[in-house]
């Protein structure tokens, strides 16, 4: 069994998992820990001491929980930190027939060819379009014939300087960095279904102070942005409007759902600078004030997707994730911002002891990470560390790994026939002319 260790560094919350999987990829997870971020603002980190303070307590509470240190982590990277870059690459097939050493190749192409700013580094390179010869919308061209492969690739691109201080966050709280894997990217790992990315859907993953938008089509990623709004918006719009501390602000959010039910005209609150003081607020006031807030998050959003260029490929709709979706009927709200496009909640995909907290749309992007590593949904990419990975290259390890364990069976198989019919062990000669044999 082999572990891992996945660390989501968000706004409101850090959360480190630990899991193990077996050799047929099976995961369970075996230990989670939650802290209250601290030293991060709209995704970024602000503070390196506060931030490593954050991760280091989650991962302890992680650690005790599973029974074990884990000392590499897998960690997500906001939006906030990024940019989108395309980029194409096109190569010769030698021998006419492609292998995965001329997906490689191509892709290395694209990233050489690709505009990147001066203060920018690949973070991943995800292709999300393959051309043979003249057939193009290729899914996989491994073991196609052919001359000539182009690819279309999305390169998520970090910042450098937002790499070098998450870098020195994670050895601060004691860890190293395994992968750097874009949070929206992750979130989409374990919330979309194949028909999903491949009809074409809009993720859009709202956190506490950040809303993160991903795009899929043909079953890969092709565009990613943020927005600097998320959940706590509401909080401070609440807390300002009615003159409350933010305390009370975020209680009236958690709980407007109940509010609603109950139908309570007014409702006690405390009065920012004196909360020994009590106030009434009405409730229609209250949605109001919520309400805007929403209305304002949700058609930022709609203008992002328009300005990406491709909401007309979005045929399977909007998935949307992250904490905000707890929030009371938002499904029936996002509805009508996008175009009568059908919105849905994204629950990550459930995992052998998933503890049942884990099983809310706010651990999309954590679930996605431990997926990540295990390299579920990933054709092809370059990941943060510059290294070619696909799900092929495993299969084909494993192909030839049987195959040699074959041989070995056969070979023994063989001298032990030679054994029962001369009473003597094969000659060096009777081994090269049983190998020559296998050959021809």
């Amino acid at each position: 069994m082999k572990n891992i260790l996945a660390i989501d560094i968000g706004s409101s919350k850090t959360t480190a998992i630990i899991a193990n999987y077996d050799n047929n990829k099976n995961l369970s997870i075996s230990g989670i820990g939650v802290a209250h971020s601290k030293g991060i603002k709209r995704g970024t980190i602000v503070n390196i001491d506060n931030a490593a303070k954050s991760i280091k307590q989650a991962l302890n509470d992680a650690q005790r929980v599973a029974g074990i240190e884990v000392k590499k982590a897998i960690i997500s990277v906001s939006t906030s930190y990024t940019k989108s870059i395309t980029s194409f690459g096109i190569v010769n097939i030698p021998g006419n027939e492609i292998k995965i050493k001329e997906i490689n190749r191509s892709i290395q192409m694209a990233l050489h060819n690709a505009n990147i700013p001066k203060d920018y580094m690949i973070l991943q390179a995800i292709p999300y379009n393959f051309k043979v010869d003249e057939m193009n919308e290729v899914e996989d061209p491994l073991g196609m014939s052919g001359s000539r492969l182009e690819v279309s690739i999305h390169i998520i691109a970090i910042q450098k300087s937002g790499y070098d201080n998450i870098n020195r966050t994670i050895n601060q709280a004691g860890l190293e960095i395994e992968n750097l894997v874009s949070s929206v990217y992750a979130s989409g790992l374990s919330t979309l279904n194949d028909d999903e990315k491949e009809l074409g859907v809009g993720l859009i993953d709202i956190g506490a102070t950040t809303s993160d938008l991903g795009i899929f089509i043909n079953k890969s990623l092709r565009y990613t942005d943020t927005l600097g709004v998320g959940s706590h918006h509401i909080t401070n719009d609440l807390s300002i409007a009615l003159h409350t501390p933010l305390a009370d602000a975020e209680m009236i959010k958690l709980n407007f759902e109940e509010l609603i039910k109950n139908g309570e005209d007014l409702i006690e609150i405390s009065v920012i600078g004196n909360e020994n003081e009590k106030q009434k607020a009405s409730l229609e006031a209250i949605t109001q004030i919520i309400s805007a807030r929403i209305e304002e998050t949700f058609l930022l959003l709609r203008k992002e997707i328009e300005d990406s260029g491709l909401k007309n490929k979005i045929g399977a709709g909007i998935v949307l994730t992250g904490g905000f979706t707890n929030f009371y009927n938002i499904k029936n709200i996002a509805s009508q911002f996008f175009d009568n496009l059908p919105v849905r909640i994204g629950y990550p995909k459930e995992i052998n002891g998933l503890f049942e907290n884990l099983k809310k749309p706010e651990y999309a992007c954590v679930i996605g990470l431990l997926l990540y590593s295990i390299k579920e949904g990933i054709n092809y990419e370059v990941d943060s560390n510059n290294n070619f990975i696909s799900k092929r290259l495993e299969l084909n390890s494993f192909e030839k790994k049987e195959a040699k364990e074959e041989e070995k069976v056969k070979e023994k198989e063989e001298v032990a026939t030679i054994l029962t019919k001369t009473g003597h062990k094969p000659s060096f000669f009777q081994k090269i002319k049983t190998w020559l044999g296998n050959l021809f």
